[in-house]
């Protein structure tokens, strides 16, 4: 029985983000701050011929305009550990369209936007690719591709399988589009950099800024507590923390840059265009014996990014002969980068529609051929699953759902004039634990203060670390207070990839755990101690007194434990990993999604009218907070499904719907019921506390259930997203 986790709890942070307490990073108050402004190309490749900056720099406000001719040279920075190259304002190459040309700082921001708009550039043009299908012959392994072979024989498998099934499916350019907008605040004082910023990771950016300027990390604080939105957006340092710092030293005063909507587009990296051709064979009873899934997508020419498309493919279901390689193009765009649920999601598009396809093929229930290819150990590695509930994942959903109702054939279900249609598709998602740090300072008072340097761009990190707390330090959650977001916090790793809970919180819980043990081993230096002979995990803290945990009334009180040694404080800081047990296991997330389409047969509009989610994701330590993490992976599988996209004009290069207008996203007149449920696993290997990361998974199989869903409705399959009336037309 536990005092805190598994509990619905409220957020601790609500009430700052509801009254303006909590403050985002452009909201930082700093005197004497002067404002930045960027200037895009208009071009997608080529050479800056001329800038001309005279008129700009005569506009009121001014204080300097900084392009590449008088921006000083930086040193190759540092992105996920390893070293990249510095582009923006390093020379005169065009790398792709909206490419900064050059910063306008000034007295004001309306002063410094209204200036950039004077800056006249000239260019020489060279050719440009924007479009992935113009360089898929360009297109080369990835890293994990290259090093990975071909399980078994799958091309001859193929050609002996009684049912075969080949389609190609494409995904376009989608980006982000958090509430928050990019933003950085410098302030220097003497060779001290403190930088205010959006980012998912304040640890990552402080050693790209090192890097690139020449100065020791210690130098440098980087101050992120709250993030409005991120979704893999901010995972890399991006340029404008540089750009920013850059100009406040050079000015030798503080420097504020914010991105507009439009620069949204092009400031940092999307989810990649990507084809994908699935072939699959079965024997006629539906077993799986060959598939082959590649996928292709593009990246920029300057740099090389991996959306892992096909990752997944390769553990989800049993089939002894495989291969899923996965192809990058070069493309004159900016570089692609993380995107909720990356590679999964639209590896799982194209993979769970050719499932669905199949099992039209085969006549035979969709839920039924998932269950005939059930993996009971993980196919890629022979290796057990620490815990895996797909299964019961399956029966509740189709329970929930009310799916033994489904009529199997297309346009055979309506309401009305309505076409009704009923997908589904299965979730997976790595259950993945890095390395974290976290701070306990235990007061005699008894309070807690608790630090890790990790983030929280909106899941509830706040929430659920102070729950951790609280738990193992037997305190109420008012008398926990964490602190998050400052490189001068025990470092963490960054928050992308849902493996937050699992890395810091193993680190809060081994922290707290240290306090106790330290705690004891006072108590037992005292005579006739009520403790003596007690094993640290025999007792526990709670509501001040260190008690025994089979006799709860033998314990004492910590105050005046602390107050004999003198003390007033303990800290504790731990230092977690991955257990090296599970290297022997596969860790994976799991979840079914059941979806309820209605169509409009004369219009082509699609209604997503009902979702039952159901998700095995280890132990659920805040259901409130889980709950809407799902349904938020809900809504973005809707949008993806059928209605976002970045539609770039290749003839530019140029991004035609760079704003909320024109690029959809899902409003709540979009949404309808959702119901998510939970199949809780007790996994005692995953990590210590048995949780694994939820964040992405919510939204992994959404658009494929909803695009089954719509054959299902209309007995049209389409193979690319988003599902427009257009297509269904």
């Amino acid at each position: 029985m536990t005092r805190y986790l598994g509990k619905e709890t409220t957020r601790v942070d609500g009430v700052a983000k509801v009254t303006g307490q909590a403050k985002y990073a452009a909201e930082f108050q700093v005197p004497h701050l002067a404002y930045g402004f960027l200037v895009l190309s208009s071009v997608a490749r080529g050479r800056v011929l001329e800038i001309d900056t005279a008129e700009a720099e005569r506009a009121a406000g001014v204080i300097r305009v900084f392009t590449h001719s008088n921006t000083p040279v930086f040193g190759p920075g540092s992105e996920m550990g390893s070293p990249t190259q510095n582009w923006a304002l390093q020379s005169d190459r065009i790398l792709f369209n909206g490419q900064p040309i050059a910063l306008v700082v000034a007295e004001s921001y309306e002063q410094a936007r209204y200036a950039a708009r004077l800056v006249q550039a000239r260019y020489q043009t060279e050719p440009h690719i924007t479009d992935l299908d113009a360089v898929l012959d360009q297109a080369q392994p990835d890293s994990d591709s290259a090093k990975s072979h071909p399980r078994g024989n799958p091309q001859a498998a193929l050609e002996s399988a009684a049912v075969r099934l080949s389609a190609e499916y494409r995904i376009p350019v989608e980006h982000h589009n958090p509430i928050e907008p990019h933003a950085a605040i410098a302030v220097w004082e003497g060779e001290q950099l403190t930088l205010f910023d959006k980012t998912q990771q304040v640890n990552g950016v402080r050693q790209h800024l090192a890097s690139s300027l020449g100065v020791s990390p210690e130098r440098i604080r980087v101050i992120s507590p709250f993030v409005g939105g991120a979704f893999g957006a901010s995972l890399k340092p991006n340029y404008y923390p540089l750009l920013t710092a850059m100009a406040a030293r050079e000015l030798k005063r503080p420097v504020k840059l914010v991105y507009t909507r439009s620069q949204m587009f092009t400031g940092h990296g999307y989810r990649p265009q990507t084809t994908q051709r699935v072939t699959l064979g079965t024997d006629r009873d539906g077993r799986l014996q060959a598939m082959i899934h590649e996928a292709f997508h593009n990246t920029s020419r300057f740099e090389t990014f991996s959306d892992a498309t096909t990752q997944f493919t390769r553990q989800v279901y049993a089939c002894p002969n495989l291969h899923a390689p996965l192809r990058v193009a070069p493309t004159d765009l900016a570089t692609p980068t993380w995107m909720r649920a990356p590679g999964a999601v639209s590896g799982m598009f194209a993979l769970e529609s050719a499932m669905d396809e199949l099992a039209h093929e085969l006549r035979m229930d969709p839920l039924q051929l998932r269950l005939i290819n059930y993996a009971d150990r993980d196919p890629e590695s022979g290796k057990p699953f620490t815990s895996k509930a797909l299964r019961e994942c399956y029966r509740l959903g189709a329970e929930k759902f009310g799916w033994q109702r489904r009529s199997p054939e297309p346009r055979s279900m309506r309401d009305g004039k309505l076409l009704v249609g009923w997908g589904m598709a299965t979730g997976v998602w790595g259950a993945m634990q890095m390395p974290a740090s976290a701070r306990v300072i235990y007061q005699a008072d008894g309070t807690a203060r608790v630090a890790s340097a990790t983030s929280d761009i909106g899941p509830g990190t706040y929430t659920v670390m102070t729950m951790i707390a609280a738990e193992f330090l037997g305190l109420r959650l008012d008398q926990v207070h964490f602190e998050l977001g400052d490189t001068r916090q025990p470092k963490a790793p960054p928050q992308g990839g849902s493996f937050t809970t699992s890395s810091v919180g193993t680190a809060v819980r081994g922290a707290a755990l240290g306090v106790t043990a330290r705690l004891l081993t006072l108590a037992q230096r005292e005579p006739n101690s009520a403790l003596a002979g007690m094993a640290p995990d025999s007792v526990e803290l709670f509501d001040g007194v260190l008690r025994v945990k089979a006799n709860p009334q033998r314990g004492v009180p910590v105050a005046d434990l602390m107050g004999r040694h003198g003390l007033v404080e303990i800290v504790e800081t731990y230092d977690s990993v991955p257990s090296p047990k599970r290297d022997q296991y596969a860790a994976l997330a799991h979840g079914a999604q059941f979806v309820e389409v209605k169509v409009d047969p004369d219009l082509g509009t699609v209604r997503v009218t009902r979702v039952v989610e159901v998700t095995a994701c280890g132990k659920i330590l805040n259901p409130l907070a889980s709950h809407s993490q799902e349904i938020g992976g809900v809504v973005w599988g809707i949008g993806m499904a059928l209605e976002e996209a970045t539609e770039i004009d290749h003839r530019y290069g140029r991004i035609v719907n760079a704003n909320l207008q024109h690029y959809h996203v899902p409003v709540n007149a979009d949404i309808h019921s959702i119901e998510t449920l939970f199949v809780e696993e007790d996994d005692t290997l995953v990590n210590p506390l048995g949780v694994k990361g939820m964040g992405e998974l919510g939204m992994v199989g959404i658009p494929a259930a909803i695009a089954n869903a719509v054959f299902h409705a209309t007995g049209k399959r389409i193979r690319e997203l988003p599902i427009t009336p257009e297509k269904l037309l």
